[in-house]
């Protein structure tokens, strides 16, 4: 009967969810409009981040060169995406001046060990703190702000040799799967500008996705590295949660402890993922094994075709259709058939929205603080009000997650964590340091903007990894009928980041990798 009365309620959630994008379509589909495609002459702005420094270090590209070009390039797609918000272009020209001063000189040995990117511009997410930029978390009342030193990431990125360019939109205190606030209002999808980008790093994934940005800093808490990497076509990797020092970015000063919060990035090419993400890193680069030799055939995997949380959407037919691929692609050409991949479920992802918020909740800041950065506690209720008078400077998903902490019953702490350890100790006990879990990532492609209000929980497979504190990959595998990107998610057990990025390079090369938002001209 559970069974029945459960495929009953997933058949009308579906038909609910068809007739939402059938009239949010009426509005959105008249509003797309196109990327302007890159000039051939620009055409190394598809390489990757390691390319693109082996090309300056060798001479073969300069770097006021090649930051010129993102510039440009920035400047003719940022009226149609809304993506960057603040810049530093005349001072990362002279960085990049010295840059080509300094090769022209001759490297050292040590310089070139130390220094992987050099001359290789980024952009990161505006809560990424960058001396001298906006620091507003896209909150009104911080639309003044300025951030007076560097992140502890962009000091990082620096002493790499990267040049930082830009600050990118990012959802008003950043917890919230698009990308909006009413500081500097709503970035577009490249591949549909009527739809999300995600978030929270939707701005940056959408300059990636059309050649804008060589290096793309973010953050991930709930999926906000995964979410813009799967809407818009490109690969982002959550590293294993406490190895990213997080001081300068969204309030954190990076002694608060254990978190779910973690830095990576989003990327066109695979193999720009690692030595990125060791240099974020730092000192505990080590703990991710990201040098580690893995053959993939020597790898199990287990996959999930669906949760049964009752919160989240159900799967459509294109998403269950990517992972028979995966799947099917896996079993003929890597594994044997004696070993083949495992379908995996466990009750802990029945309820993964759920866990998610449980912990939440026990991160070290006060949300609800936030919201009137740090002055006052607000009033759920109020705000909702106010909101509703048109009083409010605040997004109505940001008064909605106010609503869920103040209002809404609280979770019950030990049915959370029992279940929380119950899944940890079955997934890592069958994943060990040989296997991985292939994961899907949403119930759709890419929505329309403003869906997210009807369908809050919906990013919830991104964010049980983060309950995990688990590495995972968003992949893109191709595109849908409409064109836009489907993909999976490569987890594994923690500290083990190599596996999940061997994966993810073997399906870019089977699949076709990065699904770009516009061509090059030829």
């Amino acid at each position: 009967m559970c069974k029945v009365l459960r495929a009953i309620f997933s058949y009308v959630r579906l038909f609910i969810d068809y007739v939402i994008d059938f009239f949010f379509s009426l509005y959105w589909e008249g509003k797309k409009k196109p990327i302007p495609d890159l000039q051939k002459k620009y055409a190394y702005l598809a390489d990757s981040a390691c390319t693109l420094a082996r090309k300056i270090k060798n001479k073969e590209l300069k770097s006021e060169e090649l930051v010129r070009a993102v510039i440009e390039r920035i400047k003719e797609v940022n009226p149609v995406l809304n993506a960057v918000v603040c810049n530093r272009y005349e001072e990362a020209l002279a960085e990049a001046r010295e840059v080509d001063r300094l090769i022209a000189g001759g490297l050292s040995p040590k310089v070139e060990e130390e220094k992987p990117f050099l001359g290789v511009p980024f952009t990161t997410k505006e809560s990424q703190a960058v001396k001298g930029m906006n620091l507003t978390m896209g909150l009104w009342a911080r639309r003044n702000e300025r951030a007076d030193e560097d992140s502890e990431a962009v000091v990082l990125l620096k002493k790499a040799g990267a040049i930082p360019l830009a600050c990118t939109n990012l959802p008003e205190l950043l917890i919230w799967p698009e990308t909006r606030n009413p500081v500097y209002g709503t970035t577009n999808n490249p591949h549909h500008t009527g739809r999300s980008p995600g978030g929270s790093s939707g701005a940056e994934a959408a300059l990636m996705a059309t050649y804008a940005t060589p290096i793309s800093l973010c953050s991930d808490i709930g999926g906000s590295i995964r979410i813009p990497a799967f809407f818009c076509g490109m690969f982002g990797h959550h590293p294993t949660a406490d190895t990213t020092n997080l001081r300068g970015v969204f309030y954190r000063k990076g002694d608060e402890g254990p978190s779910m919060f973690a830095l990576g990035f989003i990327t066109k090419h695979v193999e720009d993922l690692a030595p990125l993400t060791k240099v974020v890193a730092g000192d505990k680069a080590g703990l991710l094994n990201l040098d580690r030799k893995v053959d993939i055939k020597n790898l199990k995997y287990y996959y999930m075709e669906t949760s049964y949380d009752c919160q989240v959407s159900p799967i459509r037919s294109e998403l269950k259709a990517v992972m028979q691929r995966v799947v099917s692609k896996i079993r003929r050409d890597v594994t044997t058939a004696a070993n083949p991949p495992q379908p995996y479920h466990h009750e802990g992802f029945n309820y993964m929205y759920r866990l998610w918020l449980y912990w939440m909740n026990k991160e070290p800041h006060n949300y609800s603080s936030m919201y009137n950065n740090g002055k006052s506690e607000p009033n759920a209720i109020v705000e909702l009000i106010k909101k509703m008078l048109f009083m409010s400077r605040h997004c109505f998903f940001t008064i909605m997650q106010l609503l869920e902490s103040q209002v809404l019953p609280s979770i019950k702490a030990d049915w959370a964590e029992k279940l929380t350890k119950d899944l940890k100790d079955d997934l890592f006990s069958k994943l060990g340091n040989d296997s991985v879990l292939l994961l899907p990532c949403s119930p759709y492609a890419t929505p329309y903007h403003y869906t997210f209000y009807l369908r809050p929980y919906n990013s919830a497979y991104f964010s049980i990894v983060n309950v995990l504190k688990s590495p995972a990959t968003q992949v893109p595998i191709g595109v849908n009928k409409k064109g836009l990107p489907l993909g999976i998610q490569v987890v594994a057990a923690p500290h083990n980041d190599a596996l999940c990025l061997a994966v993810a390079k073997y399906l870019e090369r089977e699949f076709g990798g990065a699904v770009m938002a516009c061509r090059i001209r030829q």
